[in-house]
């Protein structure tokens, strides 16, 4: 029988908020991948795109974006990225509801402290799978851009890094260890003793309450 720790559950609940935040920075941000000067004429203008768009900026601060017109016209790897990213937004929902749940402090469930141990080692689960999804979809498209980089006979623009790349893997990265958190924290009981500790008690609500006005 799973039961969760309120310390680590409040922790693994914060951490995967958090990453489930950032995913929702990740995606709209459009500096996935943005264009360097390296081995091209030098330019007054600045091409960046991520998943869902592709957009200029020249010297003057006119930025001029362009939605991609066909989905069927992308290459494979940005339509799985697209696919990854919205069941990762998906899982972590998923987490957060679980996790919400399953806390002591929460009052749904009642006082089965067993069933409610369960619930919340399934929200660390989504918030793995949530992590997984995050970092597979960032990785791929930062392997394309590197690949592109470093292949000489490559004939279109060079392009790098962006910052939307880098928010992606702050968010995978909190999301795993939120998720490995909450599982780790799990023990196995035959009964459940209430604790006195009413600082814990309260700390585990005033996160919840946080979380819900959020």
């Amino acid at each position: 029988m799973g039961l969760v720790q309120p310390g680590r559950e409040v922790l693994s609940l914060v951490l995967g908020f958090l990453g489930w935040v950032l995913i929702g920075v990740t995606l709209p941000n459009r500096y996935w991948k943005v264009s360097t000067v390296d081995g091209n004429v030098i330019t007054t203008s600045t091409i960046y795109q991520n998943l869902w768009m592709y957009c200029a900026s020249d010297s003057t601060g006119v930025h001029n974006c362009r939605e991609f017109p066909s989905l069927l016209a992308l290459s494979g790897y940005i339509q799985a990225c697209r696919a990854l990213m919205i069941t990762a937004i998906a899982m972590g929902t998923f987490g957060l509801v679980a996790t919400l749940v399953g806390m002591r402090c929460s009052r749904v469930g009642g006082e089965n402290y067993v069933l409610k141990g369960r619930i919340a080692a399934v929200g660390g689960v989504f918030f793995i799978l949530q992590g997984l999804c995050t970092m597979v979809a960032v990785s791929w498209y930062a392997a394309n851009i590197t690949r592109e980089f470093f292949d000489p006979l490559y004939p279109g623009t060079k392009v790098s890094i962006g910052d939307g790349l880098y928010i992606g893997w702050s968010s995978g990265t909190l999301a795993l260890i939120g998720g490995c958190c909450l599982l780790c924290s799990c023990v196995t009981k035959k009964s459940f003793r209430h604790s006195s500790a009413d600082i814990v008690e309260l700390r585990c609500f005033l996160s919840v309450n946080i979380i819900m006005i959020y």
